[in-house]
Order: C-alpha cells, then structure tokens, then sequence
C-alpha cells in the first residue's frame, strides 16, 4: 500500500466516521444540535433530510473504497459532503454565528481531503 493510498483510506474512514456520528446526533434530536441549528436558523424538519445527505456521503465514500471502480461513486460523495458543508458555513455566516463556525469548517475539511485523495488516486 503506498503513502497516497493509506492516506486515502484514513482520511475517508475518517469522514466516514464523523458524517456518520453527527448524523446519529442529528437523528438524536441531539440538544447541541437542536440549539446549534435554532440559532443558525435551520428548521427542525430539516433534520432528518440533513441526517440523510450526512448518511448518504458516509455510505459513498466507504463503497468507493472497495474498488478502483467505484472510486468514482466515493468522489461524488465527498464531493455532495462538501456541497452540504458550504451550505452549513454559508447558514452561520448569514445568522452571524461565528463562536462554533469551527464545527462546519472541520467537516468541509475532511470532506475536501477525502475528495482530494478521492480525485488525485
């Protein structure tokens, strides 16, 4: 396995991972979460759409690890990943909720690496 591989593989579990657990959060009806996205102003009924599309790009990009065939499902994935982290940065820019704009931005950034990786391998 080379460097670029291993790194593909970690990076894409990775956001795999995460995009997996904010999902379940999300699904929870998390207290963070129902906050979070009140304040940003993101309805409730959004939620489990939202959950869905976090769930979706988790599924993408582990099947596009399983062959170099699909490697192009695992880059749509992480490329719709970054699309709905955009979208998240663009709703805490826009309601002014600069204090947790870190959470978003970590997301958008391991759904960026993963398409990288996804692209250059």
């Amino acid at each position: 396995m080379t460097g670029t591989q291993l790194a593909l593989l970690v990076v894409t579990l990775l956001t795999a991972a995460v995009n997996a657990g904010i999902a379940a959060a999300d699904l929870a009806g998390a207290r963070f979460v129902l906050a979070n996205s009140a304040e940003v102003g993101v309805p409730r009924s959004w939620l489990p759409w939202l959950a869905a599309l976090k769930l979706a790009g988790a599924a993408g990009l582990v099947l596009g690890l399983f062959d170099t065939a699909l490697r192009p499902l695992g880059a749509a994935a992480a490329c719709g990943l970054v699309l709905l982290y955009l979208g998240a940065l663009a709703y805490h820019l826009r309601a002014r909720v600069l204090h947790n704009l870190a959470f978003p931005g970590f997301y958008l950034a391991t759904a960026v690496a993963s398409l990288a990786l996804a692209v250059s391998s």
